[in-house]
C-alpha cells in the first residue's frame, strides 16, 4: 500500500512480451495459454494461437499486439488452490517498423518480458522495445529462449543483455533483473540451466514475484487511456486500454476527451475484460484491469475516456514520427479495373484514411492530384504491410519508389540513420562489406563467433539502405540474417550521397509474351515474366545487365520466309523468370517508375508509358 491514496491490486498483472523477430515471443505465449488451459480446444488450435492475421502466419512474424489472459494459482497450477492472479499478457511485434504498436502496448502495462535468443543474443528490436520500456520505468524479467540449440551461447548472451541494459541508462532496480532460462517451443522454464525445467511454473512465479501489480488511484473519478481499438458487428467500435482509475459499470453515462480536447459523451453500452483469447462480457470493471468498452462512436487511440460528472483528460501516447513515404495513387495504367473490387479515388481515400484510425505511426496527406496521396510509416516493411493488406482486401493502386523524409532545422537538413546488424558466414564477408561500404555505411562492430560467422553492426543513411536486402541475399546465396533498426536524425553530408541507378527492360509495344520474344530479351539481362503473359507499353519486364533502359520486343513471334517454315529451327531455352516479390519490387523502382498492385498481380512500369514522351520528358531534365 502506498500513501495519497495510491495504491497497488494484488490480483492482477499486466504484463507485455519484448523481443526481436523471430527470437520465440508468440511461441512462448502459445506455450503459457497451454498451460494455463485457458480454453478447451487450445490443444486443437495448432501453434502460433496469437498470430491471426494470414500475413502473421506466413511471414512468421507479429504485426498487430494482442491481448490474452491466463489465471494462475500463486500456490502453483493454474486457478487451483493458492491466491488467484489473472496475468494481462500483450504479445507485441519484434520489428521496429511497427514500433507505433509497441510504443502504445508498453503504456498498458506495468513490466515486460524480455525475450533474448540464446544463440544471437540482444539484437537491434530488441534494443529499441527495451529502451521504451525502461524509460516508462517497467521492470524487466529476461528469458533466455531456444537454451536447448546446440550453439547457444548462453553465458555470453547474458552478460550481453546486461551491457546493454547499462547503455540504456537502466537504473539500479532495474539493473537486479531476475533471468529465467526457457525453451517455449517444448514449454519448459528453470532458473538454473544446468536442471532442465518441466514445464513453465518457474516463468509464473517469478512473474508474481518480480512484476508489480498495477498502480490505481483510490477515490478518484474514472480514467481509461485508449491505446488500442477492437470492432464487433454487433457491438460497433471499441476502445481498449487500462483503467487508471475509478470503477466502470456497464451501461452508465462516459464521456470521450480527444486528443485534441474535443468531448464525445456516451454509454458503455458493453463492457469485456480479456480472458484466455476471447473477449468476456462484465457488469463492472475497476483500476488496474485491461478493459474493452463499446458505445463511443468516435473513439479513437490516444482518448480517454472519463466520468461526464467529474472529467479528467490523460496525457496522449507519443509515437515516434514515420521516416520513409510513398505516393498511392489511383492505377490507371492499360489493365486498370480487370482485377480488383476498389479502383476509385473515393475507395483509396477512404481506406486510407480508416486505416489512420488503428495505424497510429502511419501519416497520410493529400497532394496536388485528387487521385494521389502521400503516405508516411516507420520503414518500408510497415507501408509494405499496408499494401498487401489492402491488395488482400481487393484494392488497385500504384505505388511510387520509397522515399526518406527529411527535417529541417535552423538550416540544417537531416536525414534518418539507421542502426544495421548483419550476420554471415564468414566466407560471404568480403561481399558484404564492400556493398555496405559502397553504400557509405559506417562498421561500428565487428566479430567473429565460435560457429563460423561473423557479426557486422553498422550506421548507415536509411536512403542508401534501400534496395540492400535483396543485393546482399543474392550476393550470399540467402545466407545473410539482417536486421536495422532507426537511430537518429544526422545533417545531411555531400559524401554520403550515393547513386544506386539500375538498368529496366521495358516492353515496347501491347500484347501476350511468347518464346521466342523472351530468348530475345533474356540476352539483355534477367527477366521478370514468363510467356504467355500479358503486357503493356512501358511494363518493365526485366532487369537489364547495363546501367540503361532498353526497349524490347517480347511480343515478335518468328515469321515464316521463303527459307524456313515458322516453327523450325532449334529449341528454345528460357532461363527461369526471376518472381518479384511485393519487397523487392519496392526496392527496385527507380524515381520514374511506378508498382501496379492488384490482387492478383505485381507489375513493374514507367510513370510514363509513352516511349516518345520519356524521350521527350529526358531530353528537358538534361
Amino acid at each position: 500500500m502506498l500513501r495519497f491514496g495510491v495504491m497497488t491490486r494484488p490480483d492482477i498483472r499486466n504484463i507485455a512480451i519484448i523481443a526481436h523477430v523471430d527470437h520465440g515471443k508468440t511461441t512462448l505465449v502459445d506455450a503459457m495459454l497451454k498451460q494455463s488451459h485457458v480454453q478447451r480446444n487450445i490443444e486443437d488450435m495448432g501453434e502460433l494461437i496469437m498470430d491471426s492475421m494470414d500475413l502473421e502466419r506466413e511471414r512468421g512474424i507479429t504485426i498487430k499486439a494482442k491481448n490474452a489472459s491466463v489465471v494462475y494459482s500463486s500456490g502453483g497450477g493454474s486457478a487451483s488452490g493458492g491466491n488467484n492472479v489473472k496475468i494481462n499478457i500483450v504479445d507485441t511485434p519484434g520489428h521496429a517498423d511497427f514500433g507505433g504498436e509497441v510504443e502504445r502496448t508498453l503504456r498498458m502495462v506495468d513490466g515486460v518480458l524480455l525475450l533474448v535468443d540464446a544463440k544471437e543474443g540482444p539484437m537491434p528490436q530488441t534494443k529499441f522495445v527495451l529502451k521504451k520500456a525502461l524509460e516508462l520505468g517497467h521492470k524487466a524479467i529476461v528469458v533466455i529462449n531456444k537454451i536447448d540449440r546446440s550453439d547457444a551461447q548462453i553465458d555470453e548472451v547474458v552478460n550481453r543483455t546486461f551491457d546493454l541494459f547499462v547503455s540504456l541508462g537502466a537504473n539500479d532496480e532495474q539493473l537486479d533483473f531476475p533471468i529465467i532460462y526457457a525453451s517455449a517451443i517444448a514449454g519448459t522454464a528453470t532458473t538454473d540451466y544446468h536442471k532442465p525445467g518441466v514445464d513453465l511454473i518457474p516463468l509464473f512465479n517469478t512473474i508474481l514475484e518480480k512484476i508489480p501489480g498495477p498502480t490505481i488511484i483510490e477515490n478518484e473519478s474514472l480514467q481509461i487511456l485508449v491505446l488500442a481499438l477492437g470492432y464487433d458487428s454487433y457491438k460497433g467500435k471499441q476502445g481498449i486500454g487500462k483503467i487508471y482509475s475509478g470503477t466502470i459499470k456497464k451501461n452508465m453515462p462516459i464521456l470521450q476527451i480527444a486528443p485534441d480536447d474535443e468531448m464525445f459523451p456516451g454509454r458503455a453500452i458493453d463492457l469485456s475484460v480479456f480472458k484466455g483469447l476471447e473477449k468476456e462480457s462484465v457488469d463492472e470493471a475497476t483500476a488496474g484491469e485491461i478493459v474493452s468498452v463499446a458505445g463511443l462512436e468516435e473513439v479513437s487511440i490516444g482518448s480517454t475516456i472519463t466520468d461526464p460528472a467529474d472529467p479528467k483528460k490523460m496525457d496522449p501516447v507519443h509515437v515516434d514520427e514515420p521516416t520513409v513515404q510513398m505516393t498511392f495513387s489511383v492505377n490507371n495504367s492499360p489493365f486498370a479495373g480487370q482485377e480488383g473490387k476498389f479502383v476509385t479515388s473515393r475507395n483509396l481515400h477512404d481506406r486510407l484514411f480508416k486505416e489512420l484510425e488503428t495505424n497510429v505511426a502511419l501519416k497520410v496527406s493529400e497532394t496536388g492530384s485528387p487521385d494521389s496521396y502521400q503516405v508516411a510509416g516507420r520503414g518500408e516493411l510497415h507501408l509494405a504491410i499496408l499494401i498487401e493488406t489492402m491488395r488482400r482486401e481487393g484494392f488497385e493502386l500504384q505505388v511510387s519508389q520509397p522515399e526518406v523524409i527529411f527535417h529541417e532545422k535552423d538550416n540544417v537538413r537531416s536525414e534518418p540513420f539507421e542502426r544495421l546488424s548483419i550476420i554471415i558466414p564468414t566466407a560471404h564477408q568480403g561481399a558484404v562489406i564492400e556493398e555496405v561500404g559502397q553504400r557509405k555505411g559506417a562498421l561500428i562492430h565487428m566479430n567473429h563467433t565460435e560457429h563460423g560467422d561473423v557479426h557486422l553492426d553498422y550506421v548507415i543513411s536509411t536512403r542508401n539502405l534501400i534496395g540492400l536486402k535483396s543485393k546482399l541475399l543474392t550476393q550470399t546465396k540467402g545466407t545473410v540474417i539482417l536486421n536495422h533498426i532507426f537511430e537518429a536524425y544526422k545533417p545531411v553530408e555531400t559524401s554520403n550521397l550515393v547513386e544506386l541507378p539500375h538498368g529496366s527492360l521495358i516492353a515496347s509495344e501491347t500484347g501476350l509474351s511468347n518464346a521466342y520474344g523472351l530468348n530475345n530479351a533474356q540476352e539483355r539481362g534477367t527477366l521478370f515474366i514468363g510467356p504467355a503473359t500479358e503486357v503493356y507499353q512501358g511494363m518493365i519486364v526485366g532487369e537489364n545487365a547495363k546501367v540503361e533502359n532498353i526497349e524490347v520486343n517480347i511480343n515478335k513471334t518468328k515469321k515464316l520466309t521463303n527459307m524456313r517454315a515458322s516453327g523450325s529451327d532449334d529449341a528454345i531455352i528460357l532461363t527461369p523468370p526471376k518472381v518479384m516479390s511485393l519487397e523487392e519490387s519496392l526496392e527496385f523502382l527507380g524515381p520514374d517508375e511506378l508498382l501496379e498492385v492488384t490482387p492478383q498481380s505485381l507489375r513493374l512500369r514507367k510513370k510514363t508509358l509513352d516511349p516518345n514522351k520519356r524521350k521527350r520528358e529526358k531530353n528537358k531534365q538534361e
